[in-house]
């Protein structure tokens, strides 16, 4: 169904919808999305396991990124 009227100007999604919609895709694909809290040691592990460059260590997409390859690559490893 198209409620928009011709000739009206669209409007962006609400913030609300924009993260419900991607809830819903990640939902699809099988993936969850989970928050954990990393100490500094636990940084210090990535760091020298080669998954964070050292200068990263504050920014919170890097240490993210790398949380998240040191659990793919675990599970990985255990099967």
């Amino acid at each position: 169904m198209d409620d928009h009227a011709p000739g009206a100007p669209l409007r962006a999604p609400s913030p609300a919808a924009e993260r419900m919609r991607q809830y819903r895709k990640r939902h699809r694909k099988g993936l969850r999305c989970v928050r954990i809290q990393l100490d500094a040691t636990e940084i210090d592990v990535l760091v020298r396991r080669g998954y964070l460059e050292a200068k990263d260590r504050d920014n919170g997409k890097a240490v993210q990124t790398a949380a998240a390859t040191f659990v793919g690559d675990s599970f990985f490893d255990a099967a």
